[in-house]
């Protein structure tokens, strides 16, 4: 995919500036991505420190629109100034695809890092954007859940794997396949949030009734204790009325992880994932553009204020 090309009002969007504060040495028609890196520097335009936030988008239920919400998702973060790395864990390779590459083009996957041990840094590719990068995926990675069968700590070796790179990025996104097996509990051990995208029809509510008892059993038997656990209505349909009576049922059965955010059926939003272009590129005016927007604006602050606990308890403890 080649790089996009931004407006000025687009960029000081982006910024968090009006457009008249945008230089007039540096004001032009249209900005590349590294044009509004160079900007952000100049300005001191940064967001808010998050940490170094590891987060997992997953449900074992298939067709949630899982990998078209976490791309779209990775892409805005670093819009709007965030270094992200995006982890494609599925041996389909769509995020791969939906970030404009296919999977099969890359000689290296996680497979090489996990099994191998390839060093991560080796693995990792650029995108058009100068902050976001990404790990491909291909039908290599089939096999991984196999691989790793035999290993000892094989439920650790993506969280010790991030521990070279991890410092370079604000956020790291897993995109997950729909099932369970060694590579999707790698996953979940390495995650501190977990994003689950889930339709508004009452199938859904199997695959989330399994995924809890799993991160249950993880807390249990692992000590592993996600910070967040976030459900996401995704493509609903209001004009449905089994889709209001879905949504009903995840408001009253799941009140305390449900956001308020709903991401509304977009038609622009999934030709563009077929068209291998995030929904902020094809067409950042669409519904579906708008409504991942309000999520972010949903989730930040509580991540913000996370890292900013976490940093006093530090610096508490070490004093």
């Amino acid at each position: 995919m080649e790089a996009p090309t931004y407006s000025s009002k687009q960029v000081a969007e982006m910024l968090g500036v009006s457009p008249k504060q945008i230089p007039e040495e540096s004001r032009k028609d249209a900005y590349t991505p590294d044009d509004i890196w160079e900007l952000r520097t100049t300005l001191d335009r940064f967001p808010a420190r998050l940490g170094h936030r590891r987060q997992l988008f997953l449900n074992f239920k298939g067709g949630t629109g899982k990998t078209s919400l976490s791309t779209s998702y990775a892409w805005r973060l670093a819009e709007l100034g965030y270094a992200v790395l995006l982890i494609d864990l599925d041996s389909q390779g769509h995020a791969t695809k939906c970030l404009g590459y296919e999977g099969e083009d890359f000689e290296k996957t996680l497979l090489d890092v996990l099994v191998r041990k390839t060093p991560l840094a080796k693995v990792i590719q650029k995108s058009s954007l100068p902050n976001l990068d990404f790990v491909p995926s291909n039908l290599t990675m089939s096999t991984v859940d196999l691989a790793l069968m035999p290993m000892a700590g094989r439920e650790f070796k993506l969280r010790n794997a991030l521990k070279d790179v991890e410092a370079q990025y604000d956020v790291v996104v897993f995109d997950a396949p729909p099932s369970f097996g060694l590579l999707n509990l790698n996953a979940l051990m390495a995650a501190n949030d977990l994003f689950v995208p889930v339709l508004a029809d009452f199938l859904s509510f199997h695959g989330l009734k399994l995924l809890f008892e799993t991160v249950q059993s993880l807390e249990e038997d692992l000590n592993h204790v996600l910070d967040h656990v976030f459900i996401v209505v995704n493509s609903f349909n209001a004009t449905f009325k089994l889709a209001k009576e879905a949504l009903e049922a995840l408001q009253t059965h799941y009140p305390e992880f449900l956001l308020p955010t709903i991401i509304r059926q977009c038609t622009k939003f999934a030709q563009a994932s077929s068209e291998g272009r995030p929904v902020f590129v094809a067409d950042p005016s669409s519904k579906g553009a708008n409504d991942i927007q309000a999520m972010i604006d949903n989730i930040l602050p509580r991540l913000v204020a996370a890292a900013a606990a976490a940093q006093k308890k530090g610096t508490q403890q070490a004093g």
